[in-house]
């Protein structure tokens, strides 16, 4: 086929492919790179398999211990963990296959392997079937993001967790410490928890959830007390190293320090703009102070030809808003009116009860 594109879309997840498809409906030839798997982050190892892994444990929790209030018994509960997780990923398969389908419908060249832009219009992509020239009137930057690490508290994959790695846990841990009470924090946590962890959870902030609307978060807290996650707040993790195969955690409240024994320490303290490899800094790409790609209304960036949606720009990392975003962009690069509204953006933590937001909040 020609290496010759009316649209490179660099990522495919949520902002990417559906990018992709909206283009190839408004007539564009296109092609979607991703060094990774189709999908992205947030169909792989983030939103999808997490929501799997609350459903099943939500269940499991209250088969176990919720039930006999509606005068409804049953017998002694268990669960099996490697069929959650092939649950899990039974799902995240099926959907990988659908965003292949929805691709060859309409016909969008998926490349594997890593991309970097060598030039305005022009696209190097280096993978297991080696490397190949992709050329385009424009390029799309929908790469995504990827865990903020403490320097402090480096990834191993066994004892300091990403987000990831919560998500594939071979084993229940007896205590987990997580650092960060967002969304991905309290979600990972009640998924642990509800299987039977002892979790306390570390926020440096004064309340859980920064950023939403605080008398809802509160509420929330009191709640998810009661299921037995624990809050240490106005705390932050300071070092930690590994003694007997645990993990000797030392976190500062005010001015007192002391040390919690885990087996685990999830780190969930948010998410970077991915642009390592891009080619980006070479091309005079402009950045924010936070390492975010910027763009004007159009979606365009400071170098002409090149576009950026979804987390690697600046607005809420949330797969919906990068849709959005997507469809917008590709939209008025065919003189189409697209539009994103960004005052009406749902923001969902997926805990039991969940909390969702709409619009501003009160403070």
């Amino acid at each position: 086929m020609s290496d010759a594109f009316d649209l490179v879309i660099i990522g495919s997840g949520p902002g990417g492919y559906r990018a992709a498809a909206r283009a190839a409906q408004l007539g564009m030839r296109v092609a979607c790179v991703d060094k990774n798997e189709l999908g992205g982050t947030c169909l792989n190892v983030g939103c999808i398999p997490s929501k799997a892994l609350l459903e099943s444990s939500e269940l499991y929790h209250r088969t176990s211990a919720g039930l006999e209030k509606h005068g409804i018994q049953v017998g002694a509960v268990g669960f099996d963990l490697s069929a959650m997780m092939g649950r899990k990923d039974k799902i995240v398969d099926t959907m990988v296959k659908g965003i292949g389908s929805l691709f060859r419908q309409h016909e969008v060249e998926y490349v594997g392997g890593s991309a970097r832009i060598s030039a305005p219009g022009s696209v190097e992509v280096r993978g297991a079937a080696g490397a190949r020239s992709l050329r385009a009137a424009r390029i799309l930057l929908a790469t995504g993001s990827a865990p903020v690490e403490l320097e402090s508290l480096p990834f191993d994959g066994r004892y300091i967790l990403s987000s990831t790695d919560a998500l594939s846990l071979s084993t229940v841990p007896e205590r987990m410490v997580v650092i960060g009470a967002g969304a991905i924090g309290l979600e990972m946590g009640s998924v642990w928890s509800r299987l039977g962890a002892d979790v306390l959870v570390v926020e440096y902030m004064d309340h859980i959830l920064p950023g939403m609307d605080q008398e809802m978060s509160t509420q929330l807290q009191r709640l998810l007390k009661r299921q037995g996650l624990g809050f240490e707040l106005g705390a932050s993790a300071r070092s930690a190293e590994i003694e007997n195969d645990r993990v000797q955690l030392k976190i500062a409240v005010g001015e007192d320090e002391r040390v919690e024994v885990c087996d685990c320490v999830l780190v969930a303290v948010g998410r970077r703009p991915y642009v390592e490899g891009l080619g980006g800094e070479e091309l005079g790409l402009e950045l924010d102070d936070r390492g975010r790609v910027q763009v004007d209304g159009d979606f365009q960036t400071s170098v002409k030809g090149i576009y950026a949606i979804g987390d690697v720009i600046p607005g809420p990392m949330l797969a919906h808003k990068a849709e959005e975003e997507g469809v917008a962009a590709v939209e008025r690069m065919a003189g189409v009116a697209g539009h994103v509204n960004y005052d009406a953006i749902p923001n969902v933590v997926y805990t039991h009860p969940e909390l969702a937001a709409v619009g501003l909040s009160e403070e």
